[in-house]
């Protein structure tokens, strides 16, 4: 049973879960891939709810994310899923299953086509609304020799919530 929430009613628990890392999913033409995410964020842009994606070029689900336009996020809040979020944040569907090798579920959502992760409590459906590749001169030099000293950026996703809800 889902029970309805605003976009915004929980995210700090979101964050503070964040920290600690959510499941990004998504479904392609004949895939279905989950990662984690460790970053991200939810605003209100362009009179529309909006959560953020980081996805680096290498990771396969960047590579599912532009034949696709929507997303989901499903975010453990009253569950340990630490021994999932480190394999899903580790491996690649280009090596593994990751659904079957953490037990995962996919589960039908209320409004896009991409499955949330059935384990987990609260969960946010997107659309795609803009995709914007990272510009290497335009990040702070500290944070670039930090978070990217292999050059490997991010794509930053946003996503339009058309759906934010708890499972009970």
């Amino acid at each position: 049973m889902f029970k309805d929430i605003d976009y915004n009613e929980m995210s700090k628990e979101m964050i503070e879960q964040l920290k600690k890392g959510a499941f990004l999913t998504v479904k392609g033409k004949d895939e279905l891939n989950t990662m984690t995410i460790g970053w991200g964020s939810i605003g209100y842009i362009w009179n529309k709810p909006i959560f953020t994606a980081l996805v680096r070029y290498s990771r396969y689900t960047y590579e599912l994310l532009e034949k696709t336009d929507e997303f989901t996020v499903s975010v453990p809040i009253s569950k340990d899923m630490k021994k999932e979020l480190a394999i899903c944040g580790t491996k690649s569907k280009r090596e593994i299953d990751k659904f079957k090798e953490c037990n995962l579920t996919a589960e039908k959502g209320k409004i896009v086509d991409t499955p949330i992760i059935g384990e987990c409590d609260l969960h946010y459906e997107c659309k795609i609304v803009y995709k914007q590749a990272m510009e290497p001169g335009m990040i702070d030099k500290n944070i670039k020799e930090a978070k990217y000293s292999d050059n490997d950026f991010h794509v930053l996703y946003y996503g339009e919530i058309v759906a934010s809800y708890i499972k009970e």
